[in-house]
């Protein structure tokens, strides 16, 4: 029985929020209503270990039918059929930047208009793509023509030192606009548009998932919001920075929950199936105490590199001076006791440019404010991503302003 009655399944604005993690599929049907959303179906799929790795779709035609698996199990449920998706993208070589392009105007005393407009994202967006391209390419061995913008957003509009939401209109000097980039290799980005296409669905995006983890905790908190935000999956650990209200960056690095899986499965002997049920025992602290101490011991050493990935990774923010003080955990790898624990440590903490030790905390679904969920069916943290993915969602659907428009043509231009 779904939640809605025929009449307003025929009124109602759907559309789908698609999860691909290592080890499950997420999928989320929506109803937009204006700036908000509600989760009306909800449907899950566990993944084969070969379906992905390190958040990199490895059996294309595996995930398709893990894809729809889910997507009808929340079918079953919402009793509607979205025509509408967003999907989310993750993997080590998913980078995500903000570039600021200062732009002083020849006669400041004239409007902006459409055109002067669109020749300065332009600039911004080539600029990026060049610098990423570039990076990539070295980090890599592809080709730099094999790299391709995954999504944008505008971060932030200046004119002569103060904010404005739409830059037409207004006079004035120096003019500062500050647009988030996320790229990836052809090869994974052209996995998940196949995936798109046997769908059926109108792509709004692919986002960047730990840039929506980011930006779903919602209007209220994000216009002074400063953190680290870690996204711990099943291949890999997603880290974005937010200073002001603003997306800084993303990065991204291949340990995530299967690294201890698989260092538990080797430890105790026994196989990663039976692994994963003893980590998620643990995590929970349903395990016996001489259980509990001979997982912890094989967790040890893992954590500690994991940890390392973490230095390393936010050592690579170098237009960051300053970190901020706050880090908010999700994704289902965060659960093990250890992570905390290690991040709660004064030691790393000297090694990077925070001003004192950082508070740690955990994300929950309710956390993303902008979504309600109707199924009642959100309730881990491993929950939050595939909820931050429903919440981004919506400034794909909502009514734009003309930068975002503007913007949008850009990105479009830039994937052919």
């Amino acid at each position: 029985m779904g939640f809605f009655s025929s009449s307003l399944r025929r009124r109602g604005n759907f559309y789908l929020a698609l999860d691909i993690g290592t080890d499950v599929v997420k999928a989320l049907i929506c109803c937009s209503e204006g700036t908000k959303g509600r989760v009306i179906g909800v449907g899950k799929c566990y993944q084969k270990v070969g379906d992905m790795q390190s958040g990199v779709v490895m059996d294309i035609a595996s995930v398709i039918q893990n894809c729809h698996s889910a997507i009808n199990d929340a079918k079953r449920i919402a009793n509607v059929n979205p025509d509408k998706m967003v999907i989310g993208i993750a993997g080590e070589l998913v980078k995500g930047a903000t570039l600021s392009m200062h732009y002083t105007r020849r006669e400041p005393d004239t409007k902006i208009d459409l055109a002067e407009l669109k020749n300065i994202v332009h600039k911004i967006q080539w600029k990026a793509f060049d610098q990423v391209r570039a990076q990539l390419a070295y980090e890599t061995g592809y080709n730099e023509i094999d790299v391709k913008l995954v999504n944008a957003a505008i971060a932030d509009v200046t004119i002569d030192g103060y904010r404005v939401s739409n830059p037409i209109g207004f006079q004035g000097k120096d003019v500062i606009i500050s647009i988030f980039n996320a790229f990836a290799p052809l090869v994974h980005f052209g996995a998940l548009q196949t995936i798109a296409s046997e769908l059926n669905m109108e792509l709004l995006a692919i986002s960047a998932e730990p840039y929506a983890v980011a930006k779903s905790l919602g209007e209220t908190e994000s216009i002074n919001l400063n953190g680290i935000f870690i996204d711990i999956g099943g291949g890999t650990t997603d880290i974005a920075i937010v200073r002001n209200g603003r997306v800084e960056g993303t990065k991204m690095f291949t340990i995530g929950g299967r690294t201890f899986t698989k260092r538990l499965a080797q430890s105790l002997n026994v196989s990663f199936t039976d692994a994963e049920r003893i980590k998620i025992a643990y995590s929970t602290y349903k395990l016996e105490k001489h259980s509990e101490k001979l997982v912890r011991d094989a967790m040890k050493g893992d954590s500690d590199v994991w940890l390392t990935g973490v230095i390393l990774t936010l050592s690579e923010f170098e237009q960051i001076d300053m970190l901020p003080s706050k880090i908010y955990l999700c994704g289902g790898g965060s659960l093990l006791p250890e992570i905390k624990e290690i991040l709660e440590g004064r030691e790393w903490v000297k090694t990077l440019p925070f001003v004192r030790k950082p508070i740690v905390n955990f994300m929950t679904p309710k956390m993303v404010e902008n979504m309600t969920d109707d199924t009642k069916l959100l309730t881990e943290i491993n929950d939050v991503t595939p909820l931050a993915l429903a919440n981004i969602a919506l400034e794909f659907i909502g009514e734009e302003y003309v930068l975002s428009k503007l913007l949008k043509k850009v990105v479009r231009l830039m994937q052919i």
